[in-house]
């Protein structure tokens, strides 16, 4: 039975239906409690999800769809290793990333538990001889630069959480990270650097993205035009992979070589060797825990009860606000800096996971799928995009991540922070109305000074963001993204929609390579945008 045809399904509906003419303001007034009765909470996260558009009704129905569609057997065949990316044949298993010692998981009779101890033991050593300085550069200098270069999951998952843990990481290492093949990305990064000092970490499951690829090359021809040597290579670089091949053919020595598997997809692999900058800059202590904070939110995942449970709660709540209020976008707003990029992040893991369109029976899906994921930290954002999310035309569910303890002695900044993060929730909630406009102002034009409110938010709070609770927000939405995917019926773990402009971008390179006056094969606009760009190179505009 499709998902749109099931009783559960058009229980909601009506559900929808029946109370859509209520708002917010409504709702609160009627239960008082309903900020306690709406909340729930787990090792330390606190969800309010109070100011959602549903009514203490819609949550046993939103529950009863996730039960007509075999969430609970979902997540059991993921942590049991079942090949639920069906399209490519393979288990998924990121959760087994951070799974103790000791612990069992079987893929094709192999326990890969002790595989992925065995490569953290590996990484814990290698971070630990460049953080005492005792891995030295090919002219016996200790390095002091370390470049993470990759793409997609091999550079959003590392770069988000250096920025989110950079208190705790080490001064005298200067992390960096370059993903761009925009030549201004890594030429920004090598300058003022000394090739003696510098070590560049290439990570690429496959070792052949060319974006990689190329970055990387630019990398080793900037280091051997100082140290001459080939041999220089094997002290600058290494290698995060699972192609030893390619990984030896590009020079690095396959002894500097941190494997990971093909059960890990990019966007989920920041646990795995990939996040071998990361322990470098913040060291294997803080690299575990951070382990440790995911694992807790996996084992609640798996164990807790469907109402109870905080992934599953979001996800949920995302498929009310997507299916059943029409809501084409999701703002990640958290009100913490060291969090700027974990709204990038997100966008991948959300937009990359179950931005689909066919089902995993290879069926059109019959409703919309993943959200436009976006968001900027508080309260840069209210200086720019909060027009809009209060007063605008489009409702835009949010989640507001909010920090209890800061790391910095700064209490009037946090305080006033946090003011603003419980201010925008309760506004987009509740607005204003031209009668309270009137009773508080006697300006001109008090239509202009109306809020409608009734705009969904979620607030999420946090103790303290260290490497533990950072662990925890990233499996919260990983299997937030998994609820919604498997509801959905889409494959969360695959990702074909990226490969159809990499190999035309590849054809169109070659035809740049070798430009002779002539073009074939492309529709006009194209043609005369390829034929712009190498008369400009020829006429030496471009060097």
């Amino acid at each position: 039975m499709t998902l749109t045809s099931l009783p559960e399904w058009s229980n909601l509906r009506r559900h929808r239906d029946s109370f859509a003419h209520r708002k917010l303001r409504d709702l609160f007034a009627e239960d008082p409690q309903r900020g306690d009765h709406l909340a729930a909470e787990y090792d330390g996260i606190y969800l309010d999800y109070a100011k959602n558009r549903i009514t203490r009704e819609t949550l046993p129905l939103l529950v009863a769809l996730a039960e007509a569609r075999g969430l609970r057997s979902g997540i059991d065949a993921m942590f049991s290793a079942e090949r639920i990316n069906s399209t490519e044949g393979r288990p998924v298993l990121h959760t087994a990333l951070r799974a103790p010692r000791g612990a069992s998981v079987l893929v094709d009779g192999d326990n890969v538990v002790p595989h992925v101890h065995e490569v953290l033991d590996r990484m814990g050593a290698f971070a630990d001889k460049l953080r005492r300085g005792s891995w030295k550069g090919h002219s016996g200098r200790p390095i002091r630069n370390v470049v993470n270069i990759g793409i997609g999951g091999s550079d959003l998952g590392p770069a988000m959480a250096y920025q989110a843990l950079r208190a705790i990481s080490d001064p005298g290492l200067n992390v960096s990270f370059v993903s761009n093949v925009d030549g201004h990305d890594i030429a920004g990064v090598l300058d003022g650097k000394d090739p003696a000092e510098t070590l560049f970490i290439v990570s690429s499951k496959t070792f052949t993205t060319v974006e990689t690829l190329t970055n990387a090359r630019t990398a080793r021809r900037w280091l051997l035009s100082q140290a001459g040597s080939p041999s220089a290579i094997r002290h600058h670089f290494v290698a995060v992979s699972t192609n030893t091949v390619a990984v030896e053919a590009f020079g690095i020595d396959a002894s500097n070589m941190f494997e990971f598997w093909d059960w890990v997809g990019g966007r989920y692999s920041l646990h795995s060797a990939i996040g071998l900058s990361l322990m470098v800059a913040i060291g294997p202590v803080n690299f575990r825990e951070m382990l440790d904070g995911a694992r807790s939110i996996d084992e609640h995942f798996q164990t807790a009860p469907l109402e109870q449970n905080l992934p599953v709660l979001l996800g949920l709540l995302g498929i009310w606000n997507r299916n059943f209020l029409g809501s084409h976008t999701h703002a990640v707003l958290p009100y913490d800096q060291r969090l700027n990029r974990f709204p990038a992040y997100l966008q991948q893991l959300d937009m990359e996971s179950n931005g689909k369109s066919i089902d995993r029976d290879g069926k059109p899906v019959a409703i919309d799928t993943a959200p436009i994921v976006w968001g900027e930290p508080g309260t840069n954002g209210q200086h720019a995009y909060y027009q809009m999310l209060h007063q605008g035309t489009t409702p835009v569910p949010c989640d507001f991540i909010g920090v209890l303890r800061p790391s910095v002695d700064l209490l009037e900044h946090h305080e006033l922070l946090m003011a603003n993060l419980f201010a925008q929730a309760e506004a987009l909630a509740f607005g204003r109305t031209l009668g309270e406009v009137a009773a508080t102002d006697n300006m001109g034009h008090p239509e202009h000074r109306t809020f409608r409110g009734n705009r969904p938010s979620n607030t999420l709070l946090i103790p303290e963001l260290n490497a533990y609770r950072l662990g925890q927000l990233i499996a919260l939405y990983e299997h937030k993204i998994f609820t919604q995917g498997w509801i959905w019926g889409v494959n969360s773990f695959d990702q074909w929609g990226v490969e159809l402009g990499k190999v035309m971008a590849s054809r169109i390179a070659d035809e740049i390579h070798s430009f002779d006056g002539q073009l074939a094969g492309h529709d006009s606009s194209t043609t005369a945008l390829i034929a712009r760009y190498c008369r400009a190179r020829q006429e030496g505009i471009l060097v």
